[in-house]
This record gives C-alpha cells, sequence and structure tokens, in this order.
C-alpha cells in the first residue's frame, strides 16, 4: 500500500502551496442583501480568499499545517512558515470573523466549512513549535465561532444529510470530533456522538446505491468511518455487520471498485478522483475499528486500488487541483485516529 513519504509530502505541499493564495477564479458561497455586499473575495475573506472557493482554501491550510509538523525536512517548510506568518494574525482573522457575524451567513458553509475549520484549528494545536502556538491562538477565535455554531445547529437537525457532496453530515461530525477530543472538549464530543447515533445507530442492510456523477464522499463509507470512531470496538463491528452484511464477499460491488472518471476539466466530475480517494480513507479507518475480521484482505487491495486510480490525478488541472491534494493526504494519513472507546481505554 502506497504510504505518505516525504516526497509525496513535498508534492501535496506544492500544490496547497499553488493554490491557498490564488484568488482568481473564485466560487464564492456569499449571499448579498445590499449593493456594498459585492465585494472580492479578499476582502470578504482576509485569510481563505483563494483555492476557488472558501473551503477548499481552509483545508489547504489544514495540509500545509500538519504537513510542517509531520515532516521536518520538508522542502516547502520555510514557504509555509513565511505563509502562516502572514496569514494568521489576529487582524485578519476577525475579519473573517466578521463575516460570520452578518446576518445572511448564518448557513455559510454549514456543514462542511465548519468542520474543515475545526480540523484547521485542532491541527494547529498539536504544533508544539513557537510559532504552531501563535498560530494556534490566532485561529482560536475563529475555531470557537465554528463551536458555537455547531453547538446551536446539531439540536435542530433532526436528520442526517446522506449526500455524498458537501452537506453530508458523517465527514462533518467525523472531523469535528476530531478536534473536540484535540481541544479537550469533552461535552462538545458527547454531542457529536449522540447525534451520530441518535443519526445512523438503527442503518441496517445499506444498498450503497452510489456512485451519482459528482459525488466527492461514500455516503455508506463515510457514515461507517464515522460510527468506527463512535462506537467502541465491539458495537463498530456489531453495527457494520448490519450495515453491510455481505461486506465480505465484497457485496454491494460498487464499494469495492473505483468510480470512472471521465472529464477531469469538469469540476463536479472531478469529484469522482475525491470519491476514490475518500473511500480508500474511509476503508482505512473502517478497518482499524474491526478486529480480526475476514475483511482485511479484501479491505487492503480495495484502498489500494482506490489510491492507485486517484493519486496521479491530484494535479493537472485546476477543477481538481485546487483542493484533491487535502483528500489524498486524508487517505495517505489516515486522520482522524482511533476510536473514542479506544482512545479512552475502554
Amino acid at each position: 500500500m502506497t504510504k505518505l513519504t516525504t516526497e509525496i509530502a513535498s508534492r501535496l505541499a506544492g500544490a496547497a502551496l499553488g493554490h491557498v493564495t490564488r484568488e482568481w477564479p473564485n466560487k464564492l458561497d456569499h449571499v448579498m442583501a445590499a449593493p456594498e455586499d459585492v465585494q472580492s473575495p479578499r476582502s470578504l475573506h482576509p485569510v481563505f480568499y483563494g483555492s476557488f472557493d472558501w473551503h477548499s482554501c481552509v483545508h489547504g491550510y489544514w495540509l500545509l499545517a500538519r504537513l510542517y509538523r509531520l515532516f521536518p525536512d520538508l522542502p516547502q517548510r520555510t514557504q509555509i512558515r513565511a505563509l502562516f506568518d502572514e496569514q494568521f494574525t489576529a487582524e485578519k482573522i476577525a475579519g473573517e470573523q466578521a463575516y460570520l457575524k452578518r446576518p445572511a451567513a448564518r448557513g455559510f458553509e454549514r456543514p462542511y466549512g465548519w468542520a474543515w475549520a475545526l480540523m484547521l484549528a485542532g491541527e494547529l494545536d498539536r504544533h508544539e513549535s513557537e510559532k504552531g502556538t501563535v498560530w494556534a491562538r490566532a485561529m482560536k477565535p475563529l475555531g470557537d465561532a465554528f463551536v458555537a455554531r455547531f453547538a446551536a445547529y446539531l439540536p435542530l437537525a433532526t436528520y442526517p444529510v446522506r449526500a455524498g457532496t458537501h452537506g453530508n453530515t458523517a465527514f462533518a461530525l467525523l472531523l469535528a470530533l476530531d478536534y473536540a477530543e484535540v481541544a479537550g472538549d469533552e461535552t462538545l464530543a458527547s454531542l457529536f456522538c449522540e447525534k451520530a447515533r441518535a443519526w445512523y445507530a438503527r442503518d441496517t442492510d445499506c444498498q450503497a446505491w452510489e456512485p451519482n456523477q459528482d459525488e466527492f464522499l461514500s455516503p455508506a463509507l463515510i457514515e461507517a468511518a464515522c460510527m468506527a470512531r463512535v462506537l467502541s470496538r465491539e458495537d463498530f463491528a456489531r453495527w457494520f455487520a448490519a450495515l453491510l452484511p455481505h461486506a465480505a464477499q465484497g457485496q454491494p460491488a460498487t464499494l469495492f471498485a473505483p468510480a470512472q472518471v471521465s472529464d477531469r476539466t469538469d469540476g463536479k466530475i472531478a469529484h469522482l478522483d475525491g470519491l476514490n480517494l475518500s473511500r480508500a480513507w474511509c476503508w482505512r479507518l473502517i478497518l482499524r475499528g474491526l478486529d480480526d475480521t475476514p475483511h482485511r484482505l479484501r479491505i487492503d487491495e480495495t484502498i489500494a486500488v482506490h489510491l492507485a486510480s486517484a493519486l496521479d490525478h491530484v494535479t493537472g488541472d485546476y477543477m481538481g487541483e485546487h483542493w484533491l491534494a487535502s483528500f489524498a493526504l486524508l487517505a495517505l494519513d489516515g486522520v482522524p485516529g482511533r476510536n473514542r472507546a479506544a482512545a479512552a481505554g475502554l
């Protein structure tokens, strides 16, 4: 199976550095309530104005922060450090906060961008260097704002969103839970776990009607990855056996075969490269939650074939290049890690 090496990390970092400060082209998630709201991306978002859209810029910075911490010999370290010194300042983060306070911004980037913002905040919290501490301190008010948004929204969210795109709630919970645990916020972590169980605990016999033409997440596998994080190993094994009772036989077959990408210059079709990467990531997280599983060999093979189908296409066309490296890092690095019960020693 492909491993995350310094060489690959450098390639991914180079991709992200090529777009996090690239303002154009740009697809804004922006509600205009008056003529004065017609502004440029950089005016609206002092930090996250690049990468074609706000959420891709956020997870581009997450990728850079993580690789900076994990690889002391990363060739781009000096460039990343200078960029973060320039961008992660109290003044610029205050500008991002000001945007959130606009009355029309209540649903801005919910829940996908919220979760990625917390992943970035959590990654910066992991940095032990003096520089990392400064960056984390600057980012904290924005992270706190998204914590508050999750806390206000989840009690109102009666139903999950099972789409394979940005609205998917299992993906958001999985990423946001990682932040809650890094921050030591047990109240927030419990909220995420309770909502995951309320939404997904009774799911059985998934038919996996996927992929759809523009998906970058597998609704079935991202739900399973989320529950692998939330449940104990024993409970997850039972739950997974009920959700995909024929997985040992490679069924549903669609979950074990990479999606075909017919046109990587089409932004929506290019999502399917992300689907292949995120499936590899999800299968890794699922495998971690299963002890001595008969699925292991099949899952290992499935991870390998999905990675092989997509890694060469992380760069090449901007419709994929502005975001795919982050999903490649998820797939190769396997974050987030252990399920909560294992992490707690239960």
